[in-house]
C-alpha cells in the first residue's frame, strides 16, 4: 500500500501525476499538441494523446523515484504495446478522428531525491 501524503492522496498517485505533468510539458515543448490526458474506456487508459503533424501520438508515461526496480523503459511489455495499441484505435473511433497514422511513444520521468528531474523520450515504439 503506497504511503499517504497530506490530504490523503498516495506519494505514488502523487508521483505519477508530477511526473504526467512534466512529460506533457516535455512533449508540447518538442513541438507535439497534447490533445487529451488520462483518457479512460472499458480496456484501460491513454496517460497522454498528442499530436506531431498528422501522426496521432499515444503516449505512455513512466515515473520514477528511482532505479531500485529498474528502469521506466522496463515496464512496457508487448501486451502494454498491444493495449496501448488497441486503445489509440478506440480513441480515435469514439472521437471520430483519422489521422494519416498512429505510434506509441513512452516518455520516462526519473525525479530522484537529488539532482534534475531526467526526461527521457522515445518515439515509435510500434
Amino acid at each position: 500500500m503506497g504511503r499517504a501524503s497530506a490530504g490523503g492522496v498516495r506519494a505514488k498517485d502523487a508521483l505519477g501525476r508530477y511526473g504526467e505533468d512534466v512529460a506533457a510539458r516535455h512533449l508540447e515543448q518538442d513541438g507535439l499538441v497534447v490533445l487529451e490526458r488520462n483518457w479512460r474506456c472499458e480496456i484501460g487508459e491513454i496517460d497522454i494523446v498528442a499530436r506531431d503533424g498528422d501522426v496521432l501520438v499515444v503516449c505512455e508515461v513512466k515515473t520514477r523515484s528511482s532505479l531500485r526496480h529498474g528502469s521506466p523503459f522496463e515496464a512496457i511489455t508487448e501486451r502494454k504495446l498491444h493495449r496501448l495499441e488497441r486503445l489509440g484505435m478506440a480513441w480515435m473511433r469514439v472521437r471520430g478522428i483519422r489521422p494519416r497514422s498512429m505510434r506509441i511513444d513512452i516518455v520516462s520521468v526519473l525525479r530522484a531525491r537529488t539532482g534534475p528531474t531526467v526526461v527521457d523520450h522515445v518515439r515509435g515504439l510500434s
